[in-house]
């Protein structure tokens, strides 16, 4: 018999709300963490709607900032402001907060998250899955459901392929009383200097968070283009409270996300959009998911609900999200007046509060034909 009916390996937002969920469910629910909370990760951290919706009632979301203004660039230049004055855009959290309050959710609900805790492998047989840790410690669960990121081990336990992999830099910088002015309630969107890049920054009271994005195998453009983008904002003098990076990686559409007793969410499963590259709402929908029904199923087969709930719901969102950055890949001058007009700014702005998801925005007949014409294919 299995010692546990849910073993979690992650304790980021995707692996604590399928903690959550799955101790909510009635399972006995064990959480593998490497390091300590709270803990730093690197993230842009800005929540959009569909993350609060699935947060709000459950954790006491840690805003540092709301967000009703967004300021587009195109390479540093042809600036302009779009506001959305009845309800916020953005909610920035810094993601030790952010998890940290996840974590006290996932206890509360009568998870066990064991800290400090490495896994180093995964296998199965008829009965359980067993996770073995560093000190040489095997855990047997009913369930494992693996939030421990795209290139850890149960993604590659599980086969998880990728078909775009991304690199972002950061720097957190400590921020004067003239960039908190400035910068609250404003995030600034940069469209950048190679196809399909991008960066960003984004208030956290007395920080700013200042990060690019771009296709990985471009390490000397992608760090070239952030020194650039820090000297056009003129913060080269800022102190830098941290500096990192990480690399994001979208499945590829044929990907598994289960094998047999094992399931992966979020980056582990490589969920998230592939355009703006947000991964949030993804890690939150797919961890739910996962440990609502890995706290009913009894067998493997039972499992096979988490797939259909991906293909039906993160699945198309994904495919939009990979047409409009081909079309912002080839016309990004195209994207930034799209901003400028109420059609594109709109259908942005319903992004960002989750009334809209990607799949949805090129539903809309005017917007999924100038894609189509513009991108190729049909919608």
């Amino acid at each position: 018999m299995a010692e546990w009916d849910v073993a979690v390996v992650g304790a980021g937002p995707g692996g604590l709300a399928a903690a959550h969920a799955a101790a909510s469910g009635g399972a006995r629910t064990i959480v593998l963490e490497r390091a300590e909370h709270p803990r730093y990760k690197t993230c842009g951290g800005g929540l959009i709607g569909t993350s609060l919706a699935i947060a709000g009632p459950l954790i006491t979301v840690p805003a540092r900032d709301t967000v009703d203004a967004i300021t587009f660039t195109d390479r540093g230049r042809r600036a302009f402001t779009r506001r959305s004055p009845h309800r916020p855009l953005l909610t920035m959290v810094r993601r030790d907060d952010f998890d940290f309050a996840w974590y006290g959710a996932a206890v509360a609900a009568g998870a066990d998250v064991r800290q400090n805790a490495q896994v180093r492998a995964v296998d199965q047989d008829a009965d359980a899955a067993r996770v073995t840790l560093a000190d040489g410690e095997v855990i047997s669960a009913r369930t494992v459901i693996g939030a421990d990121g795209s290139a850890a081990v149960t993604s590659r336990y599980v086969g998880v392929t990728f078909d775009q992999q991304d690199l972002g830099l950061e720097v957190e910088l400590a921020a004067t009383p003239e960039d908190r002015a400035a910068y609250r309630g404003r995030v600034l969107l940069d469209w950048g200097p190679v196809p399909g890049s991008y960066g960003w920054v984004f208030p956290k009271d007395d920080e700013l968070t200042v990060g690019v994005i771009m296709a990985k195998g471009k390490g000397a453009e992608t760090k070239q283009y952030l020194s650039d983008f820090v000297r056009q904002l003129g913060l080269t003098d800022r102190k830098v409270v941290r500096d990192s990076g990480h690399l994001t990686r979208c499945r590829s559409a044929d990907a598994p996300v289960r094998r047999g007793r094992v399931l992966v969410v979020g980056d582990a499963a490589g969920l998230l959009e592939p355009w703006t590259r947000e991964g949030i709402s993804y890690a939150l929908r797919s961890g739910s998911w996962a440990g609502e029904v890995a706290a009913r199923a009894r067998t493997p087969e039972d499992l096979a609900e988490y797939e259909r709930l991906v293909e039906a719901q993160l699945a198309p969102e994904m495919a939009a999200g990979r047409r409009l950055l081909s079309v912002f890949s080839r016309h990004p001058g195209l994207m930034h007046t799209a901003m400028r007009i109420p059609l594109g700014w709109r259908a942005f702005e319903a992004f960002c509060r989750g009334e809209l998801s990607m799949a949805e925005v090129l539903q809309r007949k005017p917007i999924g034909l100038a894609v189509s014409v513009i991108g190729g294919g049909r919608v």
